[in-house]
């Protein structure tokens, strides 16, 4: 099977049974060399190393890209979890994971997140962030949903489990959301750049 974006199966779970939609991801992409880049090219190694949850170890590292039903009338058009190789080099451990799918809601802002910066659509805080790719995109990858959004999880900085655990975040949450800043500006340059579907006004 090519490996470069494979192809996607949309499965849609209606009372048991699935219902499996055609690809949606472009496959005559060019894969990048993976030795530079991670999540097939989303993010390069360095950026993807911005995001620590404190526990050290060594590089980080991709696990495979999924499809998945959507729970919410969307359905997960890619996931992947970045992972970081333990003290020993060997036991790798999950970071955070990084989930692109179509929407039609339009994009909004979670309360006391801060924005992107200019040119981007999106919002981070220490433990989430999410950016919206420009408008053109989703068409370009094969979709008839009006928008494709980028989504951030960083498990470790989840101030609700850190505050029932009694722990402080690993990382200081102005850093940390600084760090999910660029990890998702670079995800929608990317992209954008993958999928020739950058804004040009």
């Amino acid at each position: 099977m090519d490996k470069k974006w494979l192809p996607l199966t949309i499965t849609l779970g209606v009372a048991g049974v699935a219902v499996v939609a055609a690809s949606v991801w472009s496959d005559d992409v060019e894969e990048p060399p993976l030795p530079q880049s991670l999540c097939h090219g989303a993010l390069s190694r360095e950026t993807a190393e911005l995001i620590d949850d404190g526990q050290g170890g060594g590089e980080v590292s991709a696990g495979a890209w999924e499809s998945e039903g959507g729970t919410t009338g969307s359905a997960v058009l890619k996931e992947c979890h970045v992972l970081r190789a333990g003290q020993d080099g060997a036991k790798r451990r999950g970071v955070y994971k990084l989930v692109v799918e179509e929407t039609r809601s339009a994009p909004g802002a979670k309360k006391d997140s801060v924005p992107l910066g200019p040119g981007f659509t999106g919002w981070a805080l220490p433990d989430r962030a999410e950016v919206t790719l420009p408008t053109g995109c989703a068409a370009r990858m094969g979709s008839a949903a009006p928008h494709v959004k980028a989504s951030l999880d960083v498990p470790s900085q989840d101030e609700e489990r850190l505050y029932r655990r009694g722990e402080k975040p690993p990382v200081d949450p102005d850093t940390a959301t600084r760090n999910n800043v660029t990890v998702m500006r670079e995800v929608a340059t990317r992209l954008a750049e993958r999928y020739d579907c950058a804004d040009t006004g």
